[in-house]
């Protein structure tokens, strides 16, 4: 598909062969059909309409304005400053601002014209010529050409029963009106020739901030949405500034004043009609209003629920939260179309310390969108990953004293590309080769014009992942020793590992005790979970052990495992007797499960890591509760259907068609291949 977006002309045979493949693909299961559906439908229209689609990626990705095709893309380059070297962050600064050096909008233009053209005329179009009097053309008649193109393309792409041959008719038409604007007019066919493919806007970003994904996403929404009038929610959600919605969150919340007031309503409360009634001071009636500030106008409800069940209607159903899947195509209700005209490719680089950030900021973001939606009704949001790993990360020492191997740090990457064939050769080898490449002397100091492989590569994913595969975000709520302390509640996406603290004991105490006495490592743990079973039956089960820690992981060994279950490996002490005594060794006891409490029966407590990063570390720990984090927007749904049925268990309304679990979408090439 990349091949065919950047070839100057495809023959017909060639299309012929390519789009029977893609049809034999459909009959064969996922994620086949869905890959072959897909490019079985742009081949169809890249040939009705040679030069569409390069048209469309260009305007999308470069901002460029056009009212037949008003999309807009942008690409978000997100680095961890404490997970990658400044070495690395500052290579991937100068690649980024090196693909963006030569690109403007006017190249942008002349590229999209020029392919239109050629690709409509084929041999018949003098590209160099053409070519010429286009990048001699003033700013504004340049303009009007591109939207004569742009216009032309777009009509015939939406045409029910399009001709090829009126579309070349009406390009030749503007292709002929360009050479004759110019003095030397006339035309000799030279030949076909190459169109450059720029790279797509790409900002790049060191994650410093919590709200920084948040905000950066309103910023671009926020400019272009106060011009664009084909958005049909424009008059409904631009009636607040930016400065409202920074506003509406918790830590930001203004004060509000309220007066008491002194009416009881009660009749006999009323002044007697013969007594005269003073006129109240300007004061007393200021007073005397209600007063409030910093409050929220209230939205209507149903474009809230409509757009926050759209939004969960394009994830995976809520009765299949158990399973890994990819997006369906079908929609299980009728609803309002929403024409969102944004698209922010939200790229990660890192291992999986930061996608537990990515966790973080998306579970904010999701609840953000749950108390007042702006971004869900006007914003796709598409995430991609791309694992870099250097030196050795600073994590805890395991049973035998020796740190877990740096691909352990990148299980989640280890899993996508086990499942797709292409994320492995394209994306996984820039694991360890960004780090060499950002060691090495660059040749863009010295050639400006060469091409940036690191922004290649990440163009060639953002444009070619379109199948994305879902993991389960769970959420994980703390408990403390100190008993005045609140609990704590946080998410994670890979991992969860405790170890139990050691107990010292004082000095005066060592000195009475036997030594004899053989002190039993770890403490004593209740835990309480709920069984995975084949028959997706619940099953609770208690146990009390002794253990030394435990690690929770929720990516799947194998790509073979469809259920989203966490595995969770407790390290039990076991009691032996013989001859010499008693002693004691280690066992780990496996569980598959969903929810899962462990709870401390001792005054012994454990540090919690999330994500196998140091910085989320909670300490004095006595118990935990891990379930699967529900999507906020079906809480919130379930909270309002509540008041009016009590006592329904199902689900009821709009709360049915929605999602129960969070679920964070990473794009690969094909997903996932059994």
């Amino acid at each position: 598909m990349y091949t065919l977006i950047k070839a100057p002309c495809i023959s017909d045979d060639l299309y012929e062969r390519v789009y029977d493949f893609c049809k034999k693909l459909l009959t064969l299961p996922k994620p086949y059909c869905t890959i072959g559906l897909d490019y079985a439908f742009r081949l169809k229209i890249e040939r009705v309409t040679p030069g569409v689609l390069y048209q469309r990626m260009i305007i999308s990705e470069q901002s460029l304005k056009s009212d037949p095709y008003p999309y807009q893309e942008r690409v978000f380059i997100f680095a961890d400053p404490d997970v990658l070297s400044k070495a690395v962050c500052n290579s991937l600064v100068t690649e980024a601002k090196a693909a963006q050096m030569y690109q403007n909008p006017r190249s942008c233009m002349c590229y999209v014209i020029t392919r239109a053209v050629q690709a409509a005329l084929g041999e018949d179009c003098d590209v160099e010529s053409f070519q010429r009097i286009l990048q001699n053309k003033p700013t504004d008649e340049l303009e009007h050409c591109f939207r004569q193109v742009a216009a032309a393309v777009e009509c015939t792409g939406s045409e029910t029963n399009a001709d090829r041959g009126r579309h070349a008719e009406r390009l030749e038409k503007i292709y002929s009106m360009v050479l004759n604007s110019s003095a030397g007019g006339g035309s000799s066919p030279g030949g076909l020739h190459g169109t450059p493919l720029p790279n797509p806007n790409i900002s790049f970003h060191l994650w410093t901030d919590e709200d920084q994904l948040w905000k950066e996403l309103v910023l671009f929404v926020r400019p272009l949405s106060r011009t664009c009038e084909q958005d049909c929610l424009s008059q409904e959600l631009d009636n607040f500034e930016i400065q409202d919605i920074v506003s509406d969150c918790d830590c930001c919340e203004q004060t509000r004043f309220s007066v008491l007031s002194t009416d009881s309503g009660i009749e006999r409360d009323l002044p007697v009609a013969g007594e005269e009634l003073l006129p109240p001071s300007s004061t007393d009636v200021e007073h005397a209003r209600l007063q409030r500030k910093g409050g929220i106008k209230k939205k209507s409800c149903l474009l809230e629920s409509m757009a926050l069940l759209q939004n969960s209607c394009n994830d995976p159903g809520a009765k299949q939260s158990g399973k890994l899947h990819r997006k369906s195509d079908s929609n299980m209700v009728p609803m309002l179309h929403l024409h969102r005209l944004y698209t922010a490719r939200i790229v990660v680089l890192g291992d999986d310390r930061v996608l537990g950030r990515l966790a973080q900021a998306y579970y904010s973001l999701r609840k953000r969108e749950t108390r007042r939606v702006f971004l869900t009704p006007r914003l796709n949001l598409q995430f991609y990953y791309v694992p870099v790993m250097e030196g050795q990360p600073n994590t805890w020492p395991t049973q035998d004293h020796t740190t877990p191997g740096q691909m352990e740090l990148c299980e989640l990457a280890v899993y996508l590309g086990k499942a797709d064939p292409w994320y492995e050769s394209n994306i996984n080898t820039l694991c360890h080769m960004i780090p060499k490449l950002a060691t090495m002397p660059s040749s863009l100091s010295t050639h400006p014009m060469s091409d940036p492989f690191i922004i290649d590569v990440i163009a060639y994913y953002v444009r070619l992942g379109i199948q994305p595969v879902y993991f389960q975000i769970y959420t994980v709520k703390i408990f403390f020793s100190n008993e005045a302390q609140e609990p704590a509640e946080d998410v994670f996406l890979t991992e969860l590992s405790a170890k139990v603290q050691d107990c010292k004991a004082p000095k005066d105490h060592m000195q009475t005790k036997k030594k004899t006495t053989l002190e039993v490592p770890g403490a004593d743990l209740a835990v309480t979970y709920s069984k995975v079973l084949l028959s997706n039956r619940k099953k609770e089960v208690e146990v009390l052990l002794r253990s030394t820690g435990l690690v929770m992981k929720a990516i799947p060994s194998s790509e073979t495992e469809d259920l989203a279950c966490l595995n969770v490996n407790i390290a039990e002490v076991v009691k032996t007797s013989n001859l010499s005594g008693r002693s004691f060794s280690s066992a780990t006891n496996k569980i598959r499960t969903r929810n899962i409490k462990i709870q401390s029966m001792e005054q012994r407590t454990f540090n919690l890591r999330l994500d196998k990063d140091f910085r989320r570390t909670y300490t004095n720990v006595v118990g935990v509760e891990v379930s699967p984090c529900l999507e906020p927007s079906y809480c919130l749904q379930k909270i309002r259907t509540m008041k009016f049925s009590l006592h329904e268990p199902e689900d009821v309304g709009l709360a049915k068609y929605m999602p129960k679990s969070l679920l964070l979408p990473i794009n690969t090439f094909a997903g996932i291949i059994q």
